[in-house]
């Protein structure tokens, strides 16, 4: 898992995910939505406008710390993307890392942890204190990108974790466990 993160530029940091971090983010409500963009498939600069776009909403939504240090939602084994379609073996899990001074997370990053290739990702990052949450995703005829604020705070967000700590859906019980535990400390 290291090896084609730092070619994407993101060094993981073992260890070091804050206990207030949001376990998982599902069910937030459209106007938490407050900013985003999307690329077409058929743009000739596709990775480098994705990679602009991310960085510049990374920055302006407050997802990077001082340090460029944020969290990121990676599989708890060290199976790619493309491998993690295949049927559940668990759910991901946080990992604090800090984006380097080189780095390309839509071409080398979505190649391999962070999407299925270059110029198609599928990832979600969190900001250290829960204020922001970022997804990538592909969609038919392009890339999204948006930032949700607050979603520890979401009511939605808040009911989708008291269903998953009531029913292993994933069939994982470390992450119910991880879900059950965050919920008895209060959202922050």
């Amino acid at each position: 898992m290291i090896g084609p993160l730092l070619r994407a530029g993101i060094e993981v940091l073992p260890g070091a995910v804050p206990p207030s971090a949001v376990p998982h983010v599902l069910g937030y409500e459209r106007d938490r939505i407050f900013g985003g963009f999307f690329v077409e498939y058929e743009d000739p600069r596709l990775v480098e406008r994705l990679n602009e776009g991310w960085y510049d909403l990374a920055l302006s939504s407050g997802l990077l710390d001082e340090n460029r240090e944020f969290l990121l939602m990676l599989p708890r084994g060290t199976w790619t993307a493309a491998e993690d379609r295949r049927p559940r073996r668990g759910m991901h899990v946080w990992h604090r890392v800090r984006l380097l001074d080189r780095w390309d997370v839509m071409g080398a990053g979505a190649a391999s942890f962070l999407g299925v290739r270059s110029g198609h990702p599928g990832f979600a990052m969190l900001a250290l204190d829960n204020s922001v949450w970022l997804l990538a995703d592909t969609y038919e005829s392009g890339v999204g990108v948006y930032a949700v604020r607050d979603p520890a705070r979401s009511p939605g967000v808040l009911r989708e974790l008291e269903r998953l700590a009531g029913e292993d859906v994933y069939r994982d019980p470390a992450f119910r466990r991880e879900v059950t535990a965050w919920l008895e400390r209060g959202a922050p």
